[in-house]
């Protein structure tokens, strides 16, 4: 009974396997257009939470980026569920997505940073043609005490 019940429960673990591979589906979306998806999908979803120029809150770019894609939902679970069966091809994507975003990051330090230091630019620009014409307004403002104190003098 004991030889059985070790067989049974051996057979049992070896059976067990969650190398589960589903078939290719027909209409699988590439893997470069699915990176491009999912980085945009990634934006997208993190994008709930901001608000926008007009201080609102938009419920939702998920839809956007499907139009984009001119990709289905049912279309993407299949593509999703056969590369997440397939690790290393998905663990490929991701990579490949967070370097994606990361590059994203990069660009847009950068671009706030060019922003910012024009705006720099622009400020002291402003202060020094204010102070210019403050000046010149104060020498035109001497002059004409000048002038008339040279009036009086006469």
């Amino acid at each position: 009974m004991k030889k059985t019940g070790c067989i049974i429960l051996f057979l049992f673990l070896v059976s067990c396997t969650s190398n589960t591979i589903y078939e290719r589906p027909k209409n699988l979306i590439p893997k470069d257009t699915m990176v491009a998806f999912l980085t945009d999908m990634y934006l997208a979803s993190s994008a709930k939470n901001v608000k926008n120029r007009f201080l609102e809150k938009e419920a939702n770019y998920v839809f956007l980026v499907y139009e984009k894609y001119k990709i289905d939902t049912a279309r993407f679970t299949k593509s999703n569920i056969y590369y997440t069966s397939k690790g290393n091809e998905y663990s490929g994507i991701l990579k490949r997505v967070k370097k994606n975003i990361d590059s994203l990051t990069v660009f847009c330090r950068k671009a706030k940073k060019l922003k910012d230091s024009l705006n720099l630019i622009s400020q002291t620009k402003l202060k020094k043609e204010k102070t210019v014409k403050e000046n010149s307004e104060v020498l035109k403002v001497n002059s004409e005490k000048k002038d008339i104190q040279k009036i009086r003098r006469k």
